[in-house]
Protein backbone atom coordinates (compact mmCIF):
# COMPACT_ATOMS: atom_id res chain seq x y z
CA UNK A 1 0.00 0.00 0.00
CA UNK A 2 1.31 3.57 -0.40
CA UNK A 3 1.14 5.47 2.97
CA UNK A 4 2.61 8.34 1.30
CA UNK A 5 -1.01 9.77 0.78
CA UNK A 6 -2.17 12.68 1.92
CA UNK A 7 -3.86 11.64 5.70
CA UNK A 8 -5.99 13.95 8.09
CA UNK A 9 -4.55 15.38 11.44
CA UNK A 10 -7.26 13.67 13.20
CA UNK A 11 -7.59 9.88 12.14
CA UNK A 12 -9.77 8.67 14.88
CA UNK A 13 -12.52 10.83 13.89
CA UNK A 14 -12.11 10.68 9.95
CA UNK A 15 -12.10 6.58 10.27
CA UNK A 16 -15.21 7.04 12.27
CA UNK A 17 -16.62 8.79 9.43
CA UNK A 18 -15.65 5.89 7.10
CA UNK A 19 -17.08 3.64 9.24
CA UNK A 20 -20.04 4.78 8.82
CA UNK A 21 -20.12 5.70 5.27
CA UNK A 22 -18.74 1.96 4.11
CA UNK A 23 -21.61 0.39 6.75
CA UNK A 24 -18.34 -1.27 8.14
CA UNK A 25 -17.17 -2.71 11.20
CA UNK A 26 -13.82 -2.68 12.67
CA UNK A 27 -12.30 -5.73 14.09
CA UNK A 28 -9.02 -5.51 16.08
CA UNK A 29 -7.00 -8.80 17.26
CA UNK A 30 -5.99 -8.59 21.05
CA UNK A 31 -2.01 -7.75 19.66
CA UNK A 32 -3.13 -4.49 17.63
CA UNK A 33 -1.60 -1.42 19.30
CA UNK A 34 -3.97 -0.13 21.83
CA UNK A 35 -5.18 3.16 19.95
CA UNK A 36 -6.28 0.32 17.33
CA UNK A 37 -8.01 -1.52 20.02
CA UNK A 38 -9.48 1.11 21.02
CA UNK A 39 -11.20 2.16 18.62
CA UNK A 40 -12.26 -0.99 17.21
CA UNK A 41 -16.33 -2.67 17.61
CA UNK A 42 -14.76 -5.73 18.62
CA UNK A 43 -11.73 -7.07 20.40
CA UNK A 44 -10.48 -10.34 20.62
CA UNK A 45 -8.58 -13.77 19.05
CA UNK A 46 -9.31 -14.30 15.22
CA UNK A 47 -11.88 -17.05 14.97
CA UNK A 48 -14.28 -14.85 17.54
CA UNK A 49 -13.83 -11.78 15.98
CA UNK A 50 -14.95 -13.43 12.57
CA UNK A 51 -17.81 -14.76 13.66
CA UNK A 52 -18.91 -11.55 15.30
CA UNK A 53 -18.20 -9.38 12.20
CA UNK A 54 -20.63 -12.20 10.39
CA UNK A 55 -23.44 -11.53 12.60
CA UNK A 56 -23.88 -8.39 11.97
CA UNK A 57 -25.49 -6.13 9.30
CA UNK A 58 -22.09 -4.59 7.92
CA UNK A 59 -21.29 -4.29 4.17
CA UNK A 60 -17.87 -4.26 4.40
CA UNK A 61 -15.26 -6.08 7.74
CA UNK A 62 -12.35 -4.15 8.39
CA UNK A 63 -9.93 -6.00 10.09
CA UNK A 64 -6.98 -5.01 12.12
CA UNK A 65 -5.11 -8.51 12.42
CA UNK A 66 -2.98 -10.53 9.91
CA UNK A 67 -3.66 -12.13 6.70
CA UNK A 68 -5.10 -15.68 7.79
CA UNK A 69 -7.66 -13.99 9.85
CA UNK A 70 -9.23 -11.57 7.21
CA UNK A 71 -9.08 -14.74 5.01
CA UNK A 72 -10.88 -16.56 7.96
CA UNK A 73 -13.39 -13.76 7.91
CA UNK A 74 -13.96 -13.56 4.24
CA UNK A 75 -14.62 -17.63 4.32
CA UNK A 76 -17.07 -17.12 6.82
CA UNK A 77 -18.66 -13.53 5.08
CA UNK A 78 -17.97 -14.09 1.29
CA UNK A 79 -20.51 -11.40 0.49
CA UNK A 80 -18.92 -8.59 2.65
CA UNK A 81 -15.84 -6.42 1.68
CA UNK A 82 -13.05 -7.56 3.80
CA UNK A 83 -10.52 -5.30 3.95
CA UNK A 84 -7.03 -5.32 5.71
CA UNK A 85 -4.59 -2.42 6.61
CA UNK A 86 -1.02 -3.87 5.25
CA UNK A 87 -1.48 -7.35 3.03
CA UNK A 88 2.20 -7.53 4.29
CA UNK A 89 0.67 -8.40 7.81
CA UNK A 90 1.72 -12.49 7.81
CA UNK A 91 1.76 -14.76 10.01
CA UNK A 92 5.31 -17.19 11.23
CA UNK A 93 3.23 -20.44 11.45
CA UNK A 94 0.90 -19.55 8.57
CA UNK A 95 3.59 -18.66 5.74
CA UNK A 96 5.93 -21.66 7.58
CA UNK A 97 3.19 -24.53 6.33
CA UNK A 98 2.91 -23.97 2.35
CA UNK A 99 0.20 -25.94 0.64
CA UNK A 100 2.23 -27.61 -1.49
CA UNK A 101 4.61 -28.92 1.16
CA UNK A 102 1.58 -29.51 3.37
CA UNK A 103 -0.01 -31.79 0.94
CA UNK A 104 2.89 -33.92 -0.12
CA UNK A 105 3.47 -34.07 3.66
CA UNK A 106 -0.19 -34.86 4.49
CA UNK A 107 0.06 -37.44 1.17
CA UNK A 108 2.71 -39.63 3.47
CA UNK A 109 0.36 -40.06 5.84
CA UNK A 110 -3.07 -41.09 4.02
CA UNK A 111 -5.04 -43.21 7.14
CA UNK A 112 -4.38 -39.65 9.43
CA UNK A 113 -7.03 -37.40 9.60
CA UNK A 114 -5.56 -33.65 9.35
CA UNK A 115 -6.77 -31.47 12.51
CA UNK A 116 -5.43 -27.72 11.78
CA UNK A 117 -4.66 -25.32 13.88
CA UNK A 118 -6.78 -21.81 12.47
CA UNK A 119 -3.52 -19.67 12.28
CA UNK A 120 -2.98 -21.02 8.42
CA UNK A 121 -4.12 -20.27 4.96
CA UNK A 122 -6.73 -21.11 3.27
CA UNK A 123 -5.19 -23.31 1.08
CA UNK A 124 -4.12 -25.41 4.03
CA UNK A 125 -7.57 -25.08 5.93
CA UNK A 126 -8.63 -26.44 2.68
CA UNK A 127 -6.59 -29.43 2.62
CA UNK A 128 -7.38 -30.29 6.26
CA UNK A 129 -10.43 -32.27 7.93
CA UNK A 130 -11.21 -30.33 11.16
CA UNK A 131 -9.67 -26.98 11.78
CA UNK A 132 -9.12 -25.82 15.61
CA UNK A 133 -8.21 -23.13 17.66
CA UNK A 134 -5.51 -23.07 20.99
CA UNK A 135 -9.14 -22.91 23.37
CA UNK A 136 -10.68 -25.73 21.30
CA UNK A 137 -8.19 -27.78 20.50
CA UNK A 138 -8.29 -30.46 22.83
CA UNK A 139 -11.95 -30.81 23.07
CA UNK A 140 -11.85 -32.02 19.18
CA UNK A 141 -9.18 -34.37 19.51
CA UNK A 142 -10.54 -36.13 23.24
CA UNK A 143 -13.70 -37.05 20.35
CA UNK A 144 -11.97 -38.99 17.84
CA UNK A 145 -11.45 -42.94 18.25
CA UNK A 146 -8.15 -43.73 20.14
CA UNK A 147 -7.50 -45.66 17.04
CA UNK A 148 -7.62 -42.61 14.66
CA UNK A 149 -4.23 -41.19 14.06
CA UNK A 150 -3.63 -37.91 13.55
CA UNK A 151 -1.84 -35.18 11.75
CA UNK A 152 -1.80 -31.92 13.62
CA UNK A 153 -0.19 -28.68 12.29
CA UNK A 154 1.21 -26.18 11.97
CA UNK A 155 2.22 -25.53 15.66
CA UNK A 156 4.38 -28.00 16.82
CA UNK A 157 4.59 -26.33 20.45
CA UNK A 158 0.97 -26.76 20.84
CA UNK A 159 1.28 -29.48 19.05
CA UNK A 160 2.93 -31.11 21.85
CA UNK A 161 1.06 -29.79 24.84
CA UNK A 162 -1.97 -31.27 23.38
CA UNK A 163 -0.08 -34.30 23.10
CA UNK A 164 0.71 -34.00 26.50
CA UNK A 165 -3.00 -32.87 27.63
CA UNK A 166 -5.01 -35.66 25.90
CA UNK A 167 -2.06 -39.17 25.49
CA UNK A 168 -2.48 -38.77 21.95
CA UNK A 169 0.53 -39.62 19.98
CA UNK A 170 0.31 -37.36 16.70
CA UNK A 171 2.51 -36.43 13.84
CA UNK A 172 3.50 -32.92 14.03
CA UNK A 173 4.46 -30.26 11.27
CA UNK A 174 7.24 -28.37 12.70
CA UNK A 175 5.79 -25.07 12.79
CA UNK A 176 6.61 -22.28 15.38
CA UNK A 177 5.44 -18.66 16.43
CA UNK A 178 8.52 -16.30 16.04
CA UNK A 179 6.48 -14.55 19.10
CA UNK A 180 5.88 -17.28 21.40
CA UNK A 181 9.44 -19.23 20.86
CA UNK A 182 11.13 -15.82 21.72
CA UNK A 183 10.70 -15.88 25.70
CA UNK A 184 13.96 -16.22 27.92
CA UNK A 185 13.14 -19.24 30.61
CA UNK A 186 15.76 -18.23 32.67
CA UNK A 187 15.08 -14.64 32.63
CA UNK A 188 11.52 -15.15 33.26
CA UNK A 189 12.69 -17.13 36.07
CA UNK A 190 14.50 -14.33 37.35
CA UNK A 191 11.58 -12.37 37.01
CA UNK A 192 9.69 -14.46 39.47
CA UNK A 193 12.50 -14.30 42.05
CA UNK A 194 11.92 -10.29 41.70
CA UNK A 195 7.89 -10.66 41.55
CA UNK A 196 7.84 -14.05 44.06
CA UNK A 197 3.76 -13.34 44.11
CA UNK A 198 3.47 -13.12 40.16
CA UNK A 199 1.74 -15.66 38.53
CA UNK A 200 3.16 -17.06 35.48
CA UNK A 201 0.54 -17.16 32.40
CA UNK A 202 1.30 -18.23 29.23
CA UNK A 203 0.32 -19.63 25.68
CA UNK A 204 0.42 -22.62 24.31
CA UNK A 205 2.44 -21.59 21.79
CA UNK A 206 4.94 -21.37 23.99
CA UNK A 207 8.27 -23.49 24.22
CA UNK A 208 7.58 -26.70 26.38
CA UNK A 209 10.59 -25.75 28.80
CA UNK A 210 8.63 -22.69 29.44
CA UNK A 211 4.83 -24.03 29.77
CA UNK A 212 6.32 -26.49 32.20
CA UNK A 213 7.17 -23.10 34.68
CA UNK A 214 3.52 -21.89 33.98
CA UNK A 215 0.91 -21.60 36.59
CA UNK A 216 -1.74 -21.37 34.00
CA UNK A 217 -1.71 -21.65 30.12
CA UNK A 218 -4.83 -20.63 27.71
CA UNK A 219 -5.54 -18.63 25.13
CA UNK A 220 -4.85 -15.30 24.64
CA UNK A 221 -8.75 -14.91 25.45
CA UNK A 222 -8.51 -17.55 28.31
CA UNK A 223 -5.59 -15.58 29.36
CA UNK A 224 -8.05 -12.69 29.86
CA UNK A 225 -10.16 -14.42 31.25
CA UNK A 226 -8.28 -16.01 33.91
CA UNK A 227 -6.65 -12.77 34.85
CA UNK A 228 -10.06 -11.18 34.99
CA UNK A 229 -11.39 -14.03 37.73
CA UNK A 230 -8.05 -15.21 39.89
CA UNK A 231 -7.79 -13.57 43.35
CA UNK A 232 -3.90 -13.12 42.22
CA UNK A 233 -2.80 -9.32 41.90
CA UNK A 234 0.87 -9.77 39.69
CA UNK A 235 1.12 -11.56 36.36
CA UNK A 236 3.84 -12.41 33.86
CA UNK A 237 2.28 -12.54 31.10
CA UNK A 238 4.32 -14.82 28.35
CA UNK A 239 2.30 -13.97 25.22
CA UNK A 240 2.18 -11.10 22.45
CA UNK A 241 2.87 -7.48 25.12
CA UNK A 242 -0.65 -6.45 23.11
CA UNK A 243 -3.41 -8.56 25.38
CA UNK A 244 -1.82 -6.55 28.46
CA UNK A 245 -3.97 -3.43 26.92
CA UNK A 246 -6.81 -5.65 27.46
CA UNK A 247 -5.86 -6.90 30.60
CA UNK A 248 -5.04 -3.50 32.12
CA UNK A 249 -8.32 -2.36 31.08
CA UNK A 250 -10.39 -4.64 32.41
CA UNK A 251 -7.84 -4.77 35.74
CA UNK A 252 -6.64 -1.75 36.42
CA UNK A 253 -5.49 -2.67 40.07
CA UNK A 254 -3.32 -5.33 39.03
CA UNK A 255 -0.10 -5.67 37.73
CA UNK A 256 1.38 -7.64 34.47
CA UNK A 257 4.52 -8.06 33.34
CA UNK A 258 5.66 -8.47 29.66
CA UNK A 259 7.66 -11.66 29.69
CA UNK A 260 11.30 -10.71 28.46
CA UNK A 261 12.96 -12.00 24.80
CA UNK A 262 15.89 -13.59 24.74
CA UNK A 263 17.59 -10.25 23.09
CA UNK A 264 16.93 -7.52 25.52
CA UNK A 265 17.67 -5.00 22.68
CA UNK A 266 14.96 -6.11 20.59
CA UNK A 267 10.62 -5.67 21.21
CA UNK A 268 10.73 -9.37 19.85
CA UNK A 269 7.91 -9.93 22.47
CA UNK A 270 5.63 -8.16 19.86
CA UNK A 271 4.51 -9.64 17.02
CA UNK A 272 6.20 -7.61 13.34
CA UNK A 273 3.43 -8.75 11.66
CA UNK A 274 0.75 -7.18 13.75
CA UNK A 275 2.21 -4.55 14.18
CA UNK A 276 2.35 -3.61 10.47
CA UNK A 277 -1.20 -2.22 11.01
CA UNK A 278 -1.40 1.31 11.88
CA UNK A 279 -4.29 4.12 12.34
CA UNK A 280 -2.80 5.57 9.24
CA UNK A 281 -2.98 2.26 7.42
CA UNK A 282 -6.23 1.69 8.97
CA UNK A 283 -7.44 5.38 7.55
CA UNK A 284 -6.31 4.88 4.20
CA UNK A 285 -7.41 1.24 3.88
CA UNK A 286 -11.01 1.91 4.30
CA UNK A 287 -10.97 5.31 2.34
CA UNK A 288 -9.47 3.75 -0.76
CA UNK A 289 -11.10 0.18 -0.20
CA UNK A 290 -8.15 -1.53 -0.27
CA UNK A 291 -6.07 -3.55 0.30
CA UNK A 292 -8.82 -6.02 -0.31
CA UNK A 293 -9.07 -10.11 0.79
CA UNK A 294 -10.44 -12.00 -2.61
CA UNK A 295 -10.80 -15.64 -2.01
CA UNK A 296 -11.78 -18.08 -4.90
CA UNK A 297 -15.55 -19.78 -4.24
CA UNK A 298 -13.83 -23.41 -4.60
CA UNK A 299 -11.22 -22.75 -2.76
CA UNK A 300 -13.54 -21.03 0.37
CA UNK A 301 -16.00 -23.78 0.27
CA UNK A 302 -13.28 -26.34 0.59
CA UNK A 303 -11.84 -24.27 3.57
CA UNK A 304 -15.08 -23.70 5.19
CA UNK A 305 -16.19 -27.50 5.50
CA UNK A 306 -13.46 -27.86 8.21
CA UNK A 307 -13.94 -24.71 9.98
CA UNK A 308 -17.76 -26.34 10.09
CA UNK A 309 -16.65 -29.33 11.76
CA UNK A 310 -14.90 -27.26 14.42
CA UNK A 311 -17.88 -25.36 15.15
CA UNK A 312 -20.10 -28.62 15.62
CA UNK A 313 -17.45 -30.20 17.82
CA UNK A 314 -16.34 -27.42 20.18
CA UNK A 315 -20.00 -26.46 20.53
Amino acid sequence: MNTNQEVPANLEQEIYKLKKHLNAVILAHYYQFPEIQDLADFVGDSLELSRKAAATDAKVIVFAGVHFMAETAKILSPHKQVLLPDLEAGCSLAEGCPADAFKLFKEQHPDHIVITYINSSAEVKALSDIICTSSSAEKIIRQLPESQPIIFAPDRNLGKYLMKKTGRDMVLWQGSCIVHETFNERKILELKTQHPGAKLIAHPECEESLLAEADFIGSTSGLLKHVCESSDKEFIVATEVGIIHQMQIHCPDKLFIPAPPNDASCSCNECPYMKLNTMEKLYLCMKNRSPEILINENLRQRALLPIQRMLEMSA
